[in-house]
């Protein structure tokens, strides 16, 4: 069976994924195609249902949820890895008034910026890494980042307005639930088990290497070997084998807010 799953160049996600993505991992009569692709392209990928398996904002799988169903491992969460807020200018304090570029609509992190400032409703939706370029050029009056840009923004000169995931953690003492692994609904009751303990394999067959290998370098592109690494040590933690009860209440949190009365379970079972 050949499939089709999209992740991001992100170290994060080639970090997780390379075992698989070059065979070293094999998942017996099941043969992996990846895609890369910005977050939010995946998450409009999955919308029109492109792709078997993809890695998608948790805040875009309310929007797919009657197709796809999350998987336990692979996912982004944690404590102290939220987006930034971020203007040109120091001590902005954020009103209706300003405009505000996002990574796109259906980002946890405009999710996240939507529960702490529910005003700001002018959005420019642009490719994440061209977020601090606008607010330097002003073509925006805050900007909404993620990624290695919470590494790099004040060598930038630019300054945070707010740390989203902070002001979450505060409010409601739970994980940051950012993005994870979705599988369409009519696999998952015959692979989601295995797919899922494949990328649990692939996680602890990685953390044997201890290096950042060529495959994660190459598909980060221009990004510094130690930012690389400040993004992997981020984003990829316990909740990457597997989300947890943690993990499931912040997730069950945000869809009480997003589609309160969905019925179907969103996590396969282990």
């Amino acid at each position: 069976m050949r499939l089709k799953i999209g992740i991001s160049p992100c170290p994060n996600d080639t970090y997780i994924f390379e075992a698989l993505a070059n065979n070293i991992i094999a998942i017996p009569e099941i043969e992996l195609d990846f895609e890369y692709h910005d977050i939010a392209v995946l998450n409009q990928k999955s919308q029109a249902h492109e792709l078997d398996i993809v890695k998608i904002s948790y805040a875009n799988y309310f929007e797919v949820a009657e197709d796809y169903i999350l998987l336990r491992a692979g996912g982004a969460m944690g404590y102290g890895v939220g987006p930034l807020l971020l203007s040109k200018q120091k001590d902005v304090k954020a009103n209706e008034n300003h405009t505000v570029a996002i990574p796109g609509k259906n980002t946890t992190a405009n999710f996240l910026m939507r529960y702490a400032y529910p005003e700001l409703k002018n959005k420019t939706a642009l490719p994440f890494d061209k977020i601090e370029e606008a607010i330097l050029n002003k073509e925006t009056d805050l900007g909404l980042v993620i990624h290695e840009s919470r590494f790099t923004y004040q060598d930038k000169g630019l300054h945070k307005v707010l740390d989203l995931g902070a002001h979450w953690e505060e409010k409601e003492n739970l994980p940051i639930p950012l993005g994870g692994i979705a599988i369409k609904r009519s696999l998952a009751s015959t692979i989601g088990r295995q797919i899922n303990t494949a990328i649990q394999q692939a996680i602890e067959w990685q953390k044997a290497q201890n290096k950042l290998s060529d495959y994660i370098q190459s598909h980060a592109q221009e990004m510094e070997a130690a930012v690389m690494q400040q993004h992997i040590n981020l984003y990829v933690n316990d909740f990457s084998l597997d989300i947890g009860s943690e993990g499931e209440k912040a997730i069950s949190f945000m869809q009480n807010i997003l589609l309160p009365n969905f019925k179907k379970p969103i996590f396969i079972t282990c």
